[in-house]
């Protein structure tokens, strides 16, 4: 039984951790399954990938705060690149024959590089189900829908797609009247929850111990996801903390992201010195084993990172991203409405509103609501029927053969 998984990576580590929480928790779930993932990440090399799964890593694209995509390493312009990406994908598609094509976020990808190897599969593997994975949230409905008519996205989800799975409720946004999905398309969606992620490596004792948090003071963890965008956010907490008449009860653990400028970390780390109780990291594959040890968190709008929250049920300040997309701030505004965390919008950013919001969180912890995380035995359920169903008929085949 063969999945292979397409990864949308032209900004941050989000979709590549998500992807492959899906990928880890699915070769546990089904028995000789094999998956393999393509993805451009830069960072693929960096997560402990376990038996039954590989990837084949694309030549990186990157998305910058326009919106446009531009080649991150090679001295290649965007057409050329894209060709070689589109290429490699319906090679792997050849060889390794997939019985389902798991498409991340994109029904024909990044420029459209999927095109050729979504035709392939309909006309040569007629057999293999193409799935979309969706998140709760993708932009503005405005934006989206203008976005999807323009691409042929809604024909290519009739056409080609056995079914939409997003990972998250309707109480926080119904995907199909939100985004207005034709009748035949709304029928393909599942929604599955959103992605519990699994308890970490490490307990609380050991973080402790190895960020010598002491008995009388708080843990915070801050975090901007791949760090790309996140140097106002770390710069705005460090400011923050210089505002406090007693800093020494915050311990401060920041992970700045692989992705953020050198300068940048380097400028945060100058500025991090001069607070003994301030540590900086620039990347951890067991963030989780964080977010639990932690008594709040301050960090951007990403669905990974608020995942992690929802599922640590941990106080948290969250300021989340605006542009290119809407995503985070429509994300964030609607579960700051269910009560679920504090929401500040960068432009009301100051250090003294953080720190104060986060003096209130911590003083006031409260117990989150109930939110529905079962996206990832949803997800393994619906591939197993989807294999169950093709071995099936296959059997049937050659019996009737």
């Amino acid at each position: 039984m063969r999945l292979m998984v397409y990864s949308h990576d032209a900004f941050g580590l989000g979709n590549i951790r998500r992807m492959l929480a899906i990928c880890e928790h699915l070769v546990q779930e089904i028995p000789e399954l094999s998956i393999l993932l393509l993805s451009g990440s830069p960072m693929l090399q960096g997560f402990r990938l376990p038996k039954g799964l590989d990837y084949i890593k694309l030549p990186c694209l990157n998305r910058g705060e326009t919106g446009e995509v531009a080649v991150k390493y090679l001295g290649m312009n965007v057409e050329d690149t894209v060709r070689l990406r589109s290429h490699l994908i319906l090679s792997a598609a050849i060889n390794f024959q997939p019985d389902i094509f798991l498409v991340d976020k994109k029904a024909y990808g990044i420029k459209d590089e999927l095109i050729p190897t979504v035709r392939y599969l309909h006309k040569v593997l007629p057999k293999t189900k193409l799935v979309l994975l969706l998140r709760d949230i993708l932009d503005t409905p405005e934006k989206t829908i203008h976005e999807w008519k323009k691409q042929g996205y809604y024909a290519a989800i009739e056409k080609y797609y056995e079914s939409l799975l997003v990972v998250g409720t309707p109480d926080v946004l119904d995907f199909r009247k939100e985004y207005q999905l034709p009748e035949a398309a709304a029928k393909k969606v599942r929604f599955c929850g959103y992605i519990r992620r699994p308890s970490g490596n490490k307990t609380k004792t050991q973080i402790h111990q190895e960020l010598k948090v002491q008995a009388n003071q708080k843990l915070v963890l801050v975090t901007p996801g791949g760090g790309q965008d996140g140097y106002e956010l770390i710069n705005n907490y460090l400011q923050g903390l210089k505002t406090l008449p007693n800093s020494d009860f915050i311990n401060s653990l920041i992970i700045c992201g692989p992705e953020m400028p050198r300068e940048q970390k380097q400028a945060l780390e100058e500025t991090a010195k001069l607070n003994p109780q301030v540590r900086i990291k620039e990347f951890t594959d067991d963030l989780m084993s964080y977010v639990e040890a932690a008594d709040a968190v301050v960090s951007m709008g990403g669905y990974n990172t608020i995942c992690e929250i929802l599922s640590a049920a941990k106080p948290a300040v969250i300021v989340p991203r605006i542009k290119p997309s809407q995503e985070q701030l429509m994300r964030c505004q609607r579960m700051q409405q269910q009560a679920l965390f504090k929401t500040i919008h960068p432009d009301n950013l100051t250090p003294e509103i953080l720190i104060n919001n986060l003096i209130h969180v911590l003083a006031n912890p409260h117990k989150i609501q109930s939110v529905d995380l079962e996206g990832l035995p949803r997800i393994a359920r619906y591939f197993q029927n989807i294999l169950a169903d093709k071995f099936t008929t296959t059997q049937a085949e050659l019996i009737y053969l």
